[in-house]
């Protein structure tokens, strides 16, 4: 963390609260009192925050899937079912009389409940679709109308009449609806297992940190603040927008994971600003002066990376860009308001019960100045060998990258789910024993008036493409007629995603648009790839800047950028190995679809870079500080490193233990959300932050802090710095010879 070491001239004292400084320790009761009213409102409104959002969100709502979903929805319910039921008859053939007749009451049952339609069943169909392949097994199909939270509700009617036993055969409940309900309930269930396993763990590392139990307490109480502040806002914009239900998990891991880390900065600088013999509230002030500063800066760095989520159309990721921007934001307003406001009431009892005296007993006291001697000496020997810690290191990182160069992208589907999770068993007996995967296929849909020769010649010339195993329709009502394709392989494979662009390419008399799980998927790709580069040029471009206003190079901001990147390597090739390729599926308790969906790494890459970004602004800004105040680019380094070494890594590690928590979710894409960017974050802070950086800007040297002469006077008058800014004529006086 940096801070100022400047002494005040003789005779004076600290100079007075101004601005915002003064605002925030005016009234330290009364901000308080706001703030727990504010946090008991946030409750009230945030309640039951989870019942409200949806559990999908990873199509384009502008593709043409999208439509030719809508339409099919409203004109053919029947070719888009979301609900099913596997009807087993154990040893008895599906076609026994009372089999059959137990299987047509099902279906009739059924098409009674208000909120279902287009009920169809193989009894009514005679469809070898809907019979399994040994005779045993068959399906009753359906569609619940209404939106993500209408077919949750009516599911949760629905299911336990028809789940169970039932005569003659037993019912099991499958669907896209099910499934993603499954996954709406399990979600809401391994967040709250989350939350009790991290809380307490992260209470004792912080203890471990501050020593004291009553320091230890602050940052969690910022965080816990934090979190129900953005459970209501993601509450809120639930009246206005589709909002995904796996936002909650990065509610939590950054709401917890930021807010101690801003917090931890604030409260060891605020104690040692007490322990140079300053009163409360002036420590407070010099706190906010510098480590507040850099907050907010951190603060800024981590909400843009993730506002460029904003840019990508898929509301799954448009959610996640909502609920880190308000919990960031959240987390340092609570951390340069509320935080203050306790520490000038706590005073001097900030290091109440320091707990480790208790293994101290016996020892000799720590001498003074000797904290944070191990970062100083690994950052002499790093840049003392820095083109071998360098090379060693860029190298180590690239090829633990490698694995991510065979990613292969598909859909969120039931294996998100552990393996017994019924909508799970159901949709993986559909894969194994019905002919053709029902329900994986593709559907066309024809737009537009047509005869009956017509339709037969297109159905023939879809019939004839190579990758078709089947076609099946037309159904025609008034100008609209859909045909049903079924793919060769599985539904979502290369085979199957080529056919879609080859019947997109095919002639025909009538408009057409295809969808199924292969065309989303195709839209999906081709939506995230045309807005990817948007995406990183914003976050680019505003990172180069903001890191620039804090240290006046050009350098840094290129360093930084390029650095962070770097970090993020490890976690790809990780997430590829593991949960693409099936590696250690076994342990962690997940199975592996083969692919990855779409849009997590996106995800990810602006989860991991900003959090990558926070750690880097806390750094550099102190070796800013080091230099402005010296002018020894080396010693530099070396101080800021050992004076934010420690305190960057444990809150690397406090915030993985957090993430870590959040991946034991039996959700696979929680799981890999979590454990990836715990490994990001660890690689950034223990290997990027430790040994790449301090290598990396040894061998750049004093052109470190190069920048054009014009950008130079822009920084001295617009820049952001902790400390007094030097004079123009010594900021020259320091500048790399050349310059």
């Amino acid at each position: 963390m940096t801070e100022v070491n400047k002494a005040q001239p003789a005779g004076e004292g600290p100079p007075p609260p101004r601005g915002w400084t003064r605002f925030v320790t005016a009234r330290p009761r009364l901000s308080l009192l706001v703030a727990l009213v504010l946090t008991a409102l946030a409750v009230l409104a945030g309640s039951g925050v989870a019942d409200h959002l949806g559990s999908g969100g990873w199509e384009d709502p502008a593709a043409e899937s999208t439509y030719a979903t809508k339409a099919l929805e409203r004109q053919f319910p029947d070719s888009q079912p979301n609900l099913v039921l596997l009807v087993d008859s154990g040893g008895a053939s599906v076609d026994d009389p009372a089999v059959a007749a137990e299987g047509r009451a099902l279906a009739g049952r059924l098409a009674k409940e208000k909120g279902v339609t287009g009920v169809g069943s193989y009894w009514q169909r005679h469809s070898p679709a809907l019979r399994a392949e040994d005779g045993h097994e068959a399906l009753i199909a359906a569609r619940i109308t209404g939106d993500d939270n209408a077919t949750g509700r009516t599911l949760d009617r629905v299911a336990p009449r028809l789940r169970g036993v039932h005569g003659p055969v037993r019912v099991r409940v499958g669907g896209i609806v099910a499934v993603r309900h499954e996954m709406q309930t399990t979600i809401k269930e391994d967040l709250t297992r989350a939350e009790m396993i991290a809380l307490p763990i992260t209470l004792v590392l912080l203890v471990m940190v501050f020593g004291s139990a009553v320091a230890a307490l602050l940052p969690l109480g910022i965080g816990i603040v934090a979190i129900l502040g953005t459970n209501a806002v993601l509450r809120g914009l639930t009246a206005f927008t589709d909002v995904s239900v796996f936002a909650l998990n990065l509610t939590t891991a950054l709401g917890l994971g930021l807010a101690i880390d801003y917090a931890l900065f604030i409260v060891r600088r605020h104690r040692e600003e007490l322990a140079t013999g300053a009163d409360p509230l002036t420590a407070v002030g010099t706190t906010l002066r510098t480590a507040g500063r850099t907050v907010l800066f951190s603060a800024l760095t981590v909400a843009v990376s993730l506002a460029a989520m904003m840019v990508f159309p898929q509301y799954f990721l448009r959610s996640f860009a909502y609920a880190g921007i308000a919990v960031v934001l959240l987390a340092a307003a609570a951390a340069l308001i509320l935080l203050p406001a306790a520490l000038i009431l706590l005073g001097h009892r900030v290091n109440s019960l320091d707990l480790r005296r208790l293994f101290r007993r016996g020892r000799a006291p720590r001498p003074s100045g000797a904290e944070g001697t191990a970062w100083a000496g690994a950052a002499s020997l790093v840049m003392r060998r820095a083109p071998l810690f360098a090379l060693g290191t860029t190298a180590l990182l690239v090829l633990l990258g490698l694995p991510f160069l065979g990613v292969k992208f598909g859909t969120a589907d039931d294996r998100q789910l552990p393996a017994g999770a019924e909508s799970h068993v159901v949709q993986q007996h559909l894969r194994q024993d019905f002919p053709g995967s029902p329900g994986g296929g593709l559907e066309v849909l024809a737009e537009g008036r047509a005869t009956k020769a017509q339709y037969a010649a297109y159905k023939q010339r879809v019939a004839a493409l190579p990758e078709v195993v089947r076609v099946d329709g037309p159904l025609v009502r008034g100008d609209s007629a859909y045909f049903t394709v079924q793919p060769r392989g599985e539904f979502v494979d290369g085979p199957a995603q080529r056919l879609v662009g080859e019947l997109r390419a095919l002639d025909a008399p009538f408009d057409t648009k295809v969808t199924g799980t292969a065309a989303v998927l195709v839209d999906s790709k081709h939506a995230i790839a045309e807005h990817l580069p948007w995406a990183g040029a914003f976050i680019a471009v505003v990172t180069l800047l903001l890191v620039f206003l804090l240290t006046g190079s050009v350098v840094i901001p290129l360093q930084a950028v390029v650095l962070n990147a770097l970090s993020l390597t490890a976690m790809f090739g990780a997430v590829v190995w593991v949960f693409q390729d099936g590696h250690f599926s076994s342990a962690l308790g997940f199975t592996s679809p083969g692919s990855i969906e779409t849009t997590l790494p996106v995800l990810m890459f602006c989860v991991a870079f900003g959090l990558s970004m926070d750690y880097g602004v806390f750094l550099l800004s102190r070796i800013k500080e080091e230099y402005d105040r010296t002018g020894d680019h080396t010693e530099a380094v070396r101080h800021g490193l050992q004076r934010t070494g420690g305190l960057i890594t444990a809150a690397a590690v406090i915030l993985a233990v957090v993430m870590v928590a959040i991946g034991t979710s039996r959700v696979t894409n929680t799981k890999m959300l979590g454990l990836g960017i715990a490994l990001a974050v660890l690689m950034d802070a223990m290997v990027v932050r430790s040994l790449l950086v301090p290598a990396i800007m040894r061998l750049t040297g004093r052109a470190t802090w190069w920048a054009p002469a014009p950008l130079r006077r822009f920084h001295q008058r617009f820049g952001l710095s902790e400390g007094e800014k030097p004079a123009a004529a010594e900021v020259k006086e320091r500048e790399p010879a050349g310059v």
